[in-house]
Formats: structure tokens, C-alpha cells, sequence
């Protein structure tokens, strides 16, 4: 806002008192709420500048915390208010109120469900009590202070642009859409720790309920219930299907012999799991570029000068299940070590647009909430002998608000191993950094649970004796004291989860790769083993997309060194793990079986031969025949006998499994039904890819490369539902924020990025399409992490709060 100029003396006291009188106005106007706090207490407002660079990427300076969180929640309000308004929706329980139970939320439950969980949260002052806490156990005072300008800066936008006038047709003018508390936004942050622990079982903890009387026979027997390694075979090892590559090279793998990152997390391509781009800057306190999930006013993904960093996501387990041994006649009394203990019991009430008012008394023992199901998995049965309740150890892990807040800071690879150890926060994730001193990182040190192998061995019982060899899924005897998880252990960042010194790690020189494996192959010549299995697992075989990672870095590093573009263009050449061991072997098998049986009888499987053989074995958008492969793949891997006719050897993870067992009638099967399905749909055989893999944006078609993720293994992975006749019409889920970062120790490091599916979820926004337009077309987005590289973006806007941006004259 442009103020008039103030000649001396061409004004009068009285109008000159009006002129200072409408000045301070418009600066309050311009500042919001954060202008208004700061003058209750007597302070200066925080000034605050958003430089928005080309494809809505906000760089934000501020003079303090508060002010920073001010920037980024006005930000990111101007891209995504209405996703973000609907998940507070969801966090503060009242998905039902505005949206009706019965349907479906956001994570996949019913809405009531969904709110009789986050309504418990609420009720037992779980946030509360963790933002009491002083650090490391609860946020560092800099994080309140910036978790109060976010939403001041979210409410300011709110305000501003009024909720009848919103840019965004998907909630404007909705009743579900108001101004934001201190309380809802840490809510978010606690709904992503426990993404990975008790969301996955959600369902199974508000339907769990006490027997009524007069219970099963089985339960008067006393009998656990009965179970098969089969009933586990579907718990997902990672968080709802999601994945991630990365690569940390050092000294040894650069032509520079600095550090080089790659990093593309597959993630959601819609809704609250987005990233969303940004930089933060306090001139001499911090400046960071990269991109954080919604909400979340820190990167959780990005580089500062000298460090970059990612995330893939961890195979280790962060929950674990408690056998209680109840009270005869009394279902809520639990006992441990002789003593009978009450069940602490909580009860929520949720409005139902849709019907009346719902109310539900939910349950937990010392150990965690109770539960009937886990991921799905029905055997956890409330008995009048037995229940079963859930140890989320990311229940009290506000530490990773610390560790990410230190991370944003950190200038090394030793640094950040220090944060990983100090705070043990990262709450599901692997870390992968290089630095520009060439040295690469990977590790696995977070909050784990406190379940050793002879912890297992000790304590295990019931269902633990099948769970835990399937599915690595402990269940602990809640009767027995020495089994808890109350106790500290040396070495640990808190109580309840293994300490740090057990967690695997390694830095190298030459690289580490990690693909949603365990730590045992980050890097093939040096395994890393002798951990425990609540980990991750060793010596077993790895999935096709890490194998190709490995593969690709080793063919490079045979030959040479990495450069940037070396490592841009591995991430981009849409290589298929499966099809470059599997194609050659399949188009041999059919050219001489040109005649396959089908589940619908015999098949000629010629033209599908022929397509095949011209297959360049990639997914970009002019590859033919990957649609029919990918088919293929998809199928003959639901086969219960081996699909490689070579078997796995733990001395030869990358090459190993290989081969086509032509033995397996399934193998064949699959070719057949995959050129049926083909055949019958009109698609042909050898169709070009980015004719039937695209989304649609504003009515256009913009085609996108890559493939599915295991077993097809395109290590750029995209995936979306099957349209019959048409293919993959909207990519769903797969590459998300892609970073690769090239750190010499230069003021301004050289990284490129792409955000997959731009920055922006509403329609009207210029910022909707257009990194998928420029990802479509294997772009990049130079970073401009220095001011002199932002001020020559070509589409540059720039918004000051709070009477101007002080540190935009100190360099800015």
C-alpha cells in the first residue's frame, strides 16, 4: 500500500495528528493480528516481507519468529485455505457436523469415526499437556512464537479476502471455514506424528467396546483367539502406501568433491499430505529453502547453504500392541503384577448433520488406547479375559518440532546426525543429507519403540507368537510390569523408545541410496546389520525400485563422478526396475509360446511380442508398450509361485532374484489377460504412454511420465486409478517435491526443484498447473535461495507487513 508523501509544513497540527492518525491505521490494517499483539505488550511489530518468486514460491523474511510464521501463514493461505480449513475441520472433530458421519473423511474412515478420535484428543488435553512441557519433550519458545504468527497470517488472509469472496470455489463462502486457534494448528502438527501409529488403526480404536454380558463361548474358555501368518500378510510395513527415493553423494562420487542430494518423496497428490514450497529467512538466525507438508511452517524437506536433506519413508514399526489380562466380570480392570488397575475412560459427544448427536465412552490402559482391529486386521478381540490396547510411541513426540526447527539451521551432515541423536524426533522417516564438505548421510534414528529382540523374546505372547515373524508386529504382555513402556532407557531421548546408539546410521563419501527398504542396503559395500528387527529386516530381498536406485548410482560411479545434471537426469530417465530384468526373458517366452492360456482360455500373444520388443523399457511419454507391460507385471506378481526363476542371495541383493519362471502357469496367464484387458478396452497394445497417463487440469490434458511403484519399480513413481478404455486419468499419488541440490559452499547454492503437482490446489489459482505443465515436460525450477537471484525472477510481487521489512535494507 502506497502512503502520501508529508511535506514539512503543508499541513496543520490538527490534520497532521488526522494524516499520523490514518498512517498508523493503514500499518495496522497491513500487519493483522501479529501488529496487534506486539502493541498489547509493548513491542514493535515484526516486519515482515514475502518475496513470491516465479511459480508461487514465497521466500519470507522476518525480523523474529513470530513475524516468520506470520509471512508463511499468509503464504500459504493465498494457495491452500481451503484444504487447510478442511483439515482443522478434521482435527477438531467435526467432520460429522458439517459433512455427515457416514461419510467418508479424508484418511479413509467414516467421519464419525474420524471424530470420535480427534474429540478424545481433544477431551484428555493430549496437545495441552505436551505444550506444557519444556524442551526437548515440549517446542522450543522460537516454535510458539512462530505457531503464533502462522495463524495470525492465516486469519489475516481469512479475514482480508472474506470467506464469501474466497479465490477458491471449493470453500468459498462454506460454514466449515473459519479462523484458526494456537490449538487447531498444533493439532495438525500432532495429526502428522501419528500418521504412522494410531491413524493406520483408527477404526479399530473408537469401535473398540467392552464385552457385553454374557460374552462369547470362546471368551468364557479363555481361549486367544486363533491365528495365521496369512491374517498379517496385508498390514502395510510403511504409512497408507507411502514411499520415497533418495541419494546422499560424497567427496568420492562428485566431480566436485562436494555433495550432491537427491531426494522425491512419493506422497499424495491431493489433500492435507501435499508439500508446499517456501523459504524462511531471519537474517543471522536462519535461512532455509525446500517444503513442509500443510500446515507445518518449518521445511521438512530442503537445504540451507552448506546442507541438504530428505526423507524416505522408514520400514521400522512406531507402535506395538499390549496383551491386558482383565478381571473376571470386570472388563475395564486390568491387571498388572498382581494388581488390579483401572481403565481410564473418556467420553465424546459428535453432532451428525445427518442424525442426532453421537456419544461414545472410548477406553485405555497406562500402556495406550484399546483396541479391536489393527490396520484392518480383526483378532484383537475385547474379551471378558482379554483386550488388547495400542502403544503409539509418537504419542508424546513433540521432540520433532525441536529437531526439525534445529535442522532448519544446521550447516552439516555431523550436525544433523547430532540433532538426530539429541531429539530422537523424526517420527517415521529415514534421513538422507549430503553437505559441502562431501560428506553423505543416511539414518534411521528416531522414536522407536523400546522393543529390542530379547525385549520381543521376553515379552511376547498370544498373537505376538504369529504377528511378529509375519509382520514384525510385537504384542507385549500387559501383565507383567518389566514389560511396560514407562521406563527410560540409557541413551534414549525419552522414555519408551530404543536409544539412539541403536538405530542404524553411516556416513560416507562415496553415496547412500534408500528406496522405503530397510537400512540394510543404503549402500551395496557396506551393509548394514546386527539391529533389531523392530527396524527393519536384513538380508532379504530388496524391491525392484531399490535395486534400480542402486544400480543406476553404480553404473555411474563405474565410469566416473556426478555432476548436477548427472543426477537430474537420473531422476528423470523413467527407467522400470521389473522390465530391465523381466522384459527380455518375456519377449523370448512368448515368441516361442506365441499361444498363451488366459483366464477366459487361449490367447495370441504375437502383436503383445512385438510391442514389447520395441519397448525402449522406460516410462516417458513417447514409451510404447509400458501400459501393456505394467499390466502385465501387476497380475503376474499376485501369483503364490515364484515369479524370477533365479532365487534371491543376500551376496548379490542388486542382481538377485532373476529370470522368468516359464514354469509358473501364472506367468503366462498374466501376458494373456493383460492383452485381453488391452484388446478389450480399444487400447492398442503398443499405445504411447502420455496419450493414456495424465491428469486433467482446467480441462486440459497435461500427460505425465513415470510408472507404478512395486513390483513394476519406476523409481520416478506415479500411480492413479485405472479408467477402463482410457488408462491412468489422474495421478493420485507418486512424485512429489523433487530436490536436487549441488552444496559447494557458495553463498547461493545451486539446486533445482519441481513441485509435481504445483503449488496451489484451487482452480482459479495461476498456480494450479504450472509445475505439472513444467513437470510434464522434465523441467526443473532454479531455486532462488539469494535475494540478488530473487530479484531477477521474471514474475517477482513483493508484500511487506508491519510498516516495511527492516532487514530489507540490510541486504535484502
Amino acid at each position: 500500500m502506497r502512503q502520501p508523501s508529508v511535506v514539512r509544513g503543508s499541513v496543520r497540527p490538527f490534520g497532521l495528528l488526522l494524516l499520523v492518525a490514518a498512517l498508523l491505521m493503514a500499518i495496522f490494517m497491513l500487519a493483522g493480528p501479529v501488529t496487534d499483539q506486539a502493541a498489547a505488550k509493548g513491542k514493535k511489530a515484526p516486519r515482515v516481507t514475502i518475496r513470491t518468486t516465479e511459480y508461487g514460491i514465497p521466500r519470507i523474511l522476518a525480523d523474529n519468529w513470530r513475524g516468520l510464521g506470520y509471512g508463511y501463514g499468509f503464504a500459504i493461505a493465498k494457495e491452500q485455505l481451503c484444504t487447510l480449513a478442511d483439515t482443522y475441520v478434521t482435527v477438531r472433530g467435526e467432520r460429522s457436523r458439517f459433512f455427515g458421519g457416514a461419510a467418508e473423511s479424508p484418511d479413509g474412515y467414516t467421519n464419525l469415526q474420524s471424530d470420535f478420535y480427534w474429540k478424545r484428543v481433544r477431551a484428555e488435553g493430549t496437545v495441552k499437556k505436551l505444550l506444557a512441557k519444556k524442551p526437548p519433550h515440549g517446542p522450543k519458545p522460537q516454535i510458539k512464537q512462530a505457531m503464533k504468527g502462522y495463524v495470525a497470517g492465516y486469519n489475516t488472509y481469512l479475514k482480508r479476502t472474506g470467506k464469501a469472496k474466497l479465490p477458491d470455489p471449493r470453500c468459498r463462502g462454506k460454514n466449515w471455514v473459519r479462523p484458526i486457534t494456537l490449538s487447531d494448528a498444533f493439532h495438525r502438527f500432532y495429526q502428522l506424528l501419528a500418521l504412522a501409529s494410531s491413524q493406520p488403526s483408527m477404526d479399530g480404536i473408537v469401535e473398540a467396546q467392552p464385552p457385553v454380558s454374557g460374552a462369547s463361548a470362546e471368551s468364557s474358555a479363555g481361549q486367544a483367539p486363533r491365528a495365521s501368518a496369512s491374517d498379517f500378510e496385508d498390514m502395510d510395513p510403511f504409512v497408507g502406501g507411502l514411499g520415497s527415493n533418495a541419494i546422499g553423494l560424497g567427496s568420492q562420487g562428485t566431480a566436485s568433491g562436494k555433495g550432491l542430494l537427491l531426494g522425491n518423496p512419493h506422497f499424495p497428490w491431493y489433500g492435507s499430505e501435499r508439500f508446499f514450497q517456501s523459504q524462511l529467512t531471519i537474517p543471522g538466525k536462519v535461512n532455509v529453502s525446500g517444503a513442509s507438508l500443510l500446515g507445518v511452517p518449518l521445511e521438512l524437506i530442503g537445504h540451507t547453504r552448506n546442507l541438504a536433506w530428505s526423507h524416505t519413508v522408514s520400514t521400522a514399526r512406531r507402535f506395538l500392541v499390549f496383551e491386558e489380562k482383565l478381571v473376571p466380570g470386570k472388563p475395564t480392570t486390568y491387571v498388572i503384577d498382581g494388581q488390579e488397575k483401572e481403565m481410564k475412560a473418556t467420553t465424546v459427544k459428535v453432532k451428525d448433520k445427518d442424525g442426532p448427536d453421537q456419544s461414545r465412552t472410548l477406553y485405555a490402559t497406562e500402556h495406550g488406547m484399546m483396541v479391536n482391529s489393527i490396520q484392518g486386521t480383526p483378532l484383537f478381540e475385547w474379551t471378558n479375559q482379554r483386550g488388547y490396547s495400542l502403544y503409539d510411541v509418537n504419542a508424546q513426540n513433540f521432540r520433532m518440532l525441536n529437531h526439525f526447527f534445529d535442522v532448519n539451521r544446521a550447516q552439516s551432515t555431523p550436525a544433523l546426525l547430532k540433532i538426530l541423536k539429541k531429539y530422537q524426533g523424526i517420527p517415521w522417516v529415514n534421513t538422507i543429507a549430503s553437505d559441502s564438505k562431501g560428506r553423505a548421510l543416511y539414518a534411521d534414528i528416531g522414536a522407536v519403540p523400546n522393543a529390542s529382540d530379547e525385549r520381543v523374546a521376553e515379552c511376547n505372547t498370544g498373537i505376538g507368537a504369529i504377528s511378529w515373524p509375519s509382520a514384525r508386529l510385537a504384542v507385549f504382555d500387559g501383565s507383567r510390569g518389566e514389560c511396560g513402556m514407562s521406563a527410560k532407557v540409557k541413551g534414549a531421548a525419552a522414555p519408551g523408545i530404543l536409544p539412539a546408539n541403536a538405530h542404524p546410521y553411516q556416513q560416507r563419501r562415496d553415496y547412500v541410496e534408500n528406496s522405503n527398504d530397510s537400512y540394510w542396503l543404503t549402500n551395496v559395500k557396506k551393509p548394514l546389520e546386527g539391529f533389531d528387527r523392530i527396524i527393519g529386516e536384513e538380508r532379504i530381498p530388496q524391491t525392484e525400485r531399490t535395486r534400480l536406485g542402486h544400480k543406476m548410482v553404480n553404473e555411474v560411479l563405474g565410469t566416473g563422478k556426478f555432476n548436477l545434471a548427472k543426477l537430474k537426469a537420473l531422476e528423470f530417465n523413467d527407467r522400470v526396475g521389473s522390465a530391465e530384468i523381466l522384459a527380455g526373458p518375456l519377449v523370448a517366452y512368448c515368441t516361442a509360446s506365441p499361444d498363451m492360456m488366459g483366464s477366459s482360455g487361449v490367447v495370441d500373444v504375437r502383436a503383445a511380442c512385438t510391442a514389447l520388443a520395441n519397448w525402449d523399457k522406460r516410462n516417458t511419454l513417447d514409451s510404447r508398450g509400458a501400459l501393456l507391460f505394467q499390466k502385465f507385471v501387476e497380475k503376474a506378481f499376485t501369483s503364490a509361485q515364484p515369479v524370477y526363476s533365479e532365487p534371491f542371495l543376500h551376496t548379490d541383493p542388486i542382481g538377485s532374484p532373476s529370470g522368468l519362471n516359464t514354469a509358473n502357469p501364472d506367468v503366462a496367464r498374466a501376458l494373456a489377460d493383460a492383452v485381453t484387458d488391452l484388446n478389450g478396452q480399444g487400447i492398442p497394445l503398443d499405445a504411447r504412454l502420455g496419450d493414456h497417463q495424465y491428469v486433467v487440469r482446467n480441462g486440459v490434458k497435461i500427460p505425465i511420465h513415470g510408472g507404478e511403484f512395486e513390483p513394476y519399480g519406476a523409481f520416478n513413481a506415479v500411480t492413479g486409478p485405472w479408467v477402463d478404455g482410457k488408462g491412468i486419468t489422474d495421478i493420485v499419488h507418486g512424485s512429489s517435491f523433487i530436490i536436487a541440490a549441488d552444496l559447494r559452499g557458495k553463498k547461493c547454492p545451486k539446486v533445482s526443484t519441481i513441485l509435481t503437482y504445483s503449488q496451489s490446489e484451487n482452480p482459479r489459482s495461476k498456480h494450479y498447473a504450472d509445475q505439472t505443465r513444467l513437470f510434464s515436460k522434465k523441467g526443473w525450477v532454479n531455486d532462488r535461495f539469494c535475494p540478488a537471484q530473487q530479484k531477477k525472477s521474471p514474475r517477482l510481487k513483493v508484500k511487506k507487513f508491519g510498516g516495511g521489512a527492516k532487514a530489507a535494507r540490510r541486504g535484502w
